[in-house]
């Protein structure tokens, strides 16, 4: 739906659903890490529900005009993990599976609820949260899913590893630009939405 198209409520349910998408989001990255021997994120106050912590104006922005932005990334120090590569594998998948609790807990109220505002902004937020856990679990650099994806590559490879980092952006650019983005990020959403409306 294009921002121009949108009623002022739509508008505004979308800010909130959007600012919850990206909270969670982090605090999961900053939580996890935490639990994980990392207190990167808390010591620099970003193990929090507060918006105003993890927003990024011009990501939210993007996210509401375009569908796509980011947020301020959670700082994470993998050398303090007593596992390198499983606490980063874990830290990583830690933002999206918090969106798709979210997006769970979204589903039961909308299953319940009996107002129709709460309703409302709840099917944005459930909707956000699964496009959120989805994007992020791309495996594009920097995104959560090639977090997951290089903590078991092989040193050896390190110097191709750098390589397709540096081309991350435009390659991403392309995928939205051309419309592979959403070819690619379809199955994902579809998998965590048949996970989420289980609980309906």
């Amino acid at each position: 739906m294009s921002l121009f198209n949108m009623s002022l409520s739509d508008i505004l349910a979308s800010v909130v659903a959007i600012a919850v998408a990206i909270s969670v989001h982090e605090l999961g990255h900053a939580y996890v890490a935490h639990l994980l021997g990392d207190d990167t994120a808390k010591m620099q106050g970003r193990m929090t529900l507060d918006p105003a912590k993890h927003i990024d104006p011009i990501g939210l922005l993007m996210m509401i005009i375009v569908g796509i932005g980011w947020a301020k990334p959670v700082p994470v120090n993998p050398n303090n993990f007593k596992n390198y590569k499983i606490g980063n594998m874990l830290v990583s998948l830690a933002g999206a599976f918090a969106n798709i609790l979210t997006a769970i807990v979204c589903i039961i109220v909308i299953k319940y609820a009996r107002m129709d505002a709460i309703i409302e902004i709840a099917n944005y937020t459930m909707s956000y949260n699964i496009a959120f856990a989805a994007f992020n679990l791309l495996p594009i650099p920097p995104l959560d899913g090639w977090g997951v994806i290089s903590s078991f590559i092989p040193y050896k490879y390190n110097e191709i590893v750098y390589k397709y980092e540096s081309y991350s952006y435009p390659i991403l650019l392309i995928a939205i630009v051309t419309g592979a983005y959403g070819i690619i990020v379809s199955p994902l959403r579809n998998i965590i939405w048949n996970i989420v409306k289980i609980f309906y």
